[in-house]
């Protein structure tokens, strides 16, 4: 309400933090990570409260209610940035074991073709393609299985 009555307060956030996200859809088992800024603002009755841009968008929260971008689907994992492309990236590796010698196996070889995962370029979904031109789904049991805690022998 204060962004549309003239209140006298800056619009502009007193603090501007940095935090990114991995998700993973229980329900399709679509992964992927968000970077998102979160301003930190005081309203007309001095309250302070944030507010969430991502792409330079404002969103809701992310740990409020996260969608799925792929089904619409709101039950999602949230975890620690970095999680879902370096599982899909060690899925990717071991889905490749089988090909032949004479073919890319690295993701150095894979993103000079522009193929496979692209990591680390701003904010955003991460793009996940299909490597080698193979279109191969993942299910959620392939995204979470790196996690499950195996028993000792």
């Amino acid at each position: 309400m204060s962004e549309i009555a003239d209140t006298g307060h800056p619009r502009t956030a007193l603090n501007v933090g940095h935090e990114s996200y991995a998700f993973a859809c229980m329900r399709c088992g679509h992964g992927w990570e968000q970077s998102y800024e979160i301003e930190h603002h005081v309203d007309a009755g001095g309250q302070e409260f944030v507010r969430y841009r991502a792409d330079g968008l404002h969103v809701p929260s992310p740990l409020s209610r996260p969608t799925c971008l792929n089904c619409g689907g709101h039950v999602v994992r949230i975890m620690r940035a970095g999680q879902v492309s370096s599982v899909l990236d060690m899925m990717r590796r071991q889905y490749e074991g089988g090909r032949g010698a004479d073919e890319p196996t690295g993701a150095t070889e894979a993103g000079a073709r522009g193929v496979g995962p692209v990591v680390g370029e701003g904010p955003g979904p991460v793009p996940v393609a299909p490597a080698g031109g193979r279109d191969h789904h993942w299910h959620l049991s392939d995204l979470l299985h790196p996690f499950q805690h195996r028993k000792a022998r």
